[in-house]
């Protein structure tokens, strides 16, 4: 955007600051600092809804009895209706409005969490709880995940993969601190305790909802974006796009959403060895990858940074799938986060870059896109698993398919991104 544009929209002689045009009067409701960091909580208040339950889920299998396919469940009813969210959002963001948007996925992420240490223990079916609270939480996690990046994209930064990249690796960040915090909170209280800590956990999206209330907030439609949701579906490059976010958001989730539970049944160790070694480390990984792509920002080279991401990914599926030793398991997790920290904010680059009219139907189509995968990817390992007689190993070697199909798709889209 020319400089001119800049002052017409802000208002103000913008001033280059810390990576950001901030306005000389600089507050709460003026300075786009505070929306960048509304937006990295926002991340981090979708890290705690995806990732805080799985933490539990044995828990929930042995104390409600509830099987792991019917587990397997929650995760992809979880990302199915974020899914529905994001398609309806295509249409339906711009004329609410992205202010009461994102103050309401906010809300429902607080709401969700508050119901999950309810529901569960005063319905008669505490599946149904469970999946109540999912729905309410995953209607809020479906629109921070379509607003946040639009929201970042359309705040006046110097560089937006870089700032892309930070925006996203704050998600990581927020699944490090739930699996820290959540290990040391049952190991002081004990895992029977869970409900107290989700009502804790549920304080973050709903002081965020307040900040998100005041901070200034410009849309991308005012930079003169906006491709309409047709006009995209008509394009064959927005299709290979979808394929390589479908492909990245299974890759990671099919990992991460089963990685607790991996560590400490199919290696055998302790939950808080588990957590630590498995989820927590992946998010430190993934986290850490997408700090340096956004130090590096538009010097990285996206296919090249893809493909080998992919090869990575594979290899650490194969694995924690077929190697015996825990200690190779626990490994294969772990750097599995490192290999798909690229796959998700890299891709969104790369669209940005090829769609650049792509507007915020882009954002919430791709982000539609990259939820089937989320949903799909722990839901094929769960499935399989339970068919294979409760064996993950199985069920991730079936999680191998994601990563390699991302290849195939990059090596065949080589002359169109």
């Amino acid at each position: 955007m020319h400089r001119s544009a800049e002052r017409a929209i802000i208002g103000h002689d913008p001033i280059k600051t810390g990576g950001i045009f901030l306005t000389k009067t600089a507050s709460v409701r003026t300075d786009y600092r505070h929306t960048l960091r509304a937006s990295y909580l926002g991340c981090m208040s979708q890290a705690v809804v995806n990732t805080f339950l799985p933490l539990l889920f044995l828990t929930f299998q042995r104390d409600y009895g509830i099987p792991l396919d019917r587990i397997a469940l929650l995760v992809s009813f979880n990302f199915g209706t974020q899914l529905l969210v994001d398609f309806i959002s295509a249409y339906t963001v711009d004329r609410i409005g992205y202010r009461k948007c994102i103050v309401a996925a906010h809300v429902f992420c607080a709401a969700g969490l508050a119901g999950a240490a309810v529901l569960p223990n005063v319905m008669s079916d505490p599946f149904a709880g469970l999946l109540a609270s999912v729905l309410c939480y995953a209607v809020g996690g479906g629109l921070i995940e379509v607003l946040v990046s639009p929201i970042v994209e359309a705040c006046p930064t110097e560089e937006k993969t870089a700032a892309m990249s930070l925006l996203h690796s704050f998600y990581c960040w927020g699944c490090v601190a739930v699996v820290v915090c959540s290990t040391l909170f049952f190991a002081c209280f004990g895992t029977r305790n869970w409900p107290v800590l989700a009502v804790l956990w549920a304080l973050l999206p709903a002081v965020n909802a307040v900040y998100y209330a005041l901070v200034p907030i410009r849309t991308l439609t005012e930079q003169g974006g906006g491709m309409r949701a047709g006009a995209l579906v008509k394009t064959p490059l927005f299709w290979i796009l979808c394929l390589l976010m479908v492909c990245a958001g299974a890759a990671e989730q099919g990992m991460s959403q089963w990685a607790s539970a991996f560590a400490e049944s199919a290696l055998g160790v302790s939950k808080t060895v588990g957590d630590l070694a498995g989820p927590c480390a992946f998010a430190i990984l993934m986290g850490s990858v997408r700090l340096y792509l956004g130090k590096k920002g538009g010097s990285v080279n996206a296919r090249r940074v893809l493909a080998v991401s992919c090869a990575v990914c594979t290899a650490c599926y194969l694995t924690a799938s077929l190697v015996p030793q825990p200690l190779a398991g626990l490994a294969a997790c772990a750097l599995c986060g490192a290999s798909v920290g690229a796959l998700w904010p890299v891709t969104f680059s790369l669209a940005a870059r090829a769609m650049p009219k792509g507007g915020t139907a882009l954002f919430a189509l791709l982000a539609l896109a990259g939820d089937l995968g989320c949903s799909a990817g722990p839901g094929l390992v769960g499935f399989i698993a339970e068919g294979a007689g409760g064996s993950l190993r199985a069920g991730l070697l079936a999680g191998t398919l994601f990563p390699v199909v991302m290849f195939l798709a990059l090596a065949a889209s080589q002359k169109k991104i």
